[in-house]
């Protein structure tokens, strides 16, 4: 499994680079979200996790771009990675286009189960899945 993460902070990056290399998962990093949809153009990924609260453009708007596109990446499984615990914040996010929301610090079993449970509603939803 090829995943992205959208994230400005290094630690943040590491820690959940480091639980998906217990999965055997293989993780890109981006540290800004015009980077990472520039990898998103150049390569396949089964799963985008994206930070909100970035400099620059945010997540929110590189959701909509992402969700935006003409082409199959546009649905990609997204999952919003967020310390903003704002009460309707999980709503906001699925209405711009995220497939779900977990929260920092990323606990191992949310960070999987999201996973699988996005990619498995893809899959019964016949969404493509790259």
């Amino acid at each position: 499994m090829k995943i992205l993460f959208i994230e400005d902070d290094p630690m943040n990056r590491r820690v959940v680079r480091d639980m998906l290399d217990v999965a055997g998962a293989t993780m890109a990093e981006a540290d800004r979200a015009e980077e990472g949809l520039r990898q998103i153009d150049a390569e396949d990924f089964d799963v985008v996790l994206v930070d909100l609260r970035m400099p620059g453009m945010d997540g929110f708007e590189a959701i909509g771009r992402i969700r935006a596109r003409p082409d199959a990446k546009a649905n990609l499984p997204l999952i919003v990675v967020t310390a903003d615990t704002a009460v309707d914040l999980a709503e906001r996010c699925m209405a711009i286009g995220a497939d779900a929301v977990i929260f920092k610090p990323v606990a191992m079993d949310a960070l999987f189960d999201a996973i699988g449970s996005v990619l498995a509603r893809k899959a019964d939803d016949g969404g493509m899945i790259l």
